[in-house]
Parts: structure tokens; sequence; C-alpha cells
């Protein structure tokens, strides 16, 4: 796609080439640090949630759906994964990734095969609930948006039919799968 748009501006006005290629990687570098920054505050949020105990208390109220959806019962485990489910949820994918490697690691059982807890944490990340999606409103913000948190409600909206729909298909899938057998 940048190839075409290079090659198509070079036949429309070759002159602009240059100054096209610097401001975009301009671009490019601000909104990177930018959302850099977005990243570092909520890691550090995420770090103290994690060392003041708030971790516990949010495995605790989780638990009972944790247990349910993942069908994990070590509480180790269910606080990892509550903290990936709450960073997903409050829109900071990639300050959740390492939480969510660290509870892939946990639910692996050695067998070199994804189990059902495993596939389940792929879904439900892929398709996380997002109550409030920090880095789309922090790119809409970049990008001058008037408003960039009116995106809010349709992504609740949104994000919880598909991470519904996709708890619905791994546990129908499994069920197909158990008959089979």
């Amino acid at each position: 796609m940048m190839l075409s748009s290079m090659l198509v501006l070079l036949v429309i006005n070759p002159a602009a080439v240059l100054s096209e290629m610097i401001s975009a990687s301009t671009d490019a570098l601000k909104l990177c640090i930018e959302l850099c920054a977005v990243y570092c505050v909520w890691l550090g949020i995420m770090q103290l949630v994690e060392l003041s105990g708030l971790g516990e208390k949010l495995a605790e109220v989780l638990r009972p759906a944790i247990r349910k959806i993942f069908r994990v019962d070590n509480p180790d485990t269910q606080k990892i994964i509550a903290l990936n489910l709450s960073a997903n949820m409050l829109g900071i994918g990639n300050a959740a990734t390492p939480m969510g490697i660290r509870a892939m690691q946990a639910l692996d059982d050695g067998s070199g095969k994804a189990n059902f807890a495993m596939i389940m944490l792929i879904v439900v990340n892929a398709t996380s609930i997002q109550l409030l999606p920090t880095t789309i409103i922090g790119l809409r913000a970049s990008a001058g948006s008037s408003n960039p948190a009116d995106i809010i409600l349709p992504t609740i909206i949104a994000t919880f039919c598909t991470t519904a729909l996709g708890i619905l298909l791994v546990f129908l899938v499994d069920k197909f799968k158990r008959r089979r057998r």
C-alpha cells in the first residue's frame, strides 16, 4: 500500500514525495511516543494494582466467572487471568500481554497441545470486553477528534457481543469434541 501510494504520488506530484515521506515519518514517530506514554502510565497502574493487593481482590471478585469459564481451580492462575482480563477491559491490550503470557504458562499442562483453558484465554483476549477503550481514545485524541470518547458505548456493546459469542463457540466446540470421543 505504501509503495503504491508513493508511485501514485510520483506520477501526480513528484516534488512532494520527499516532503510527504518526512512528514509521515514524523507523524508516525509522534504517534509512537504518545502511545508509549499511555502504555507506560497504564503499565505502572497495573503494577500498583498488583503490588497493592487489588489484584487479589479483583481475582476474588472474578473468581466464580473465571472458574466457570476457564475451568481453572488454581488461585494463582485465577489471579493472573483476572489481571489480564482487567487490563483488556481497560483497553490496554499491550499492557495485558505480559499477564496473558504468564497465564498461558500457568495453564500449560505440558502436553504440547492447547487445552480448553488456553483456547478460552486466547478467545477471550482476542474478543475482550472493552469498558474503557483507552488506546482507541488516545489514537482519536492524537488525530484531533473533537470528542474522542464518543466510541465508549458502541465499543462496550460490540465487544460484549463478540466476547459472549466467542465463549459460547468455545463451549460448543468443546462439547462437540467430547461427544465425538
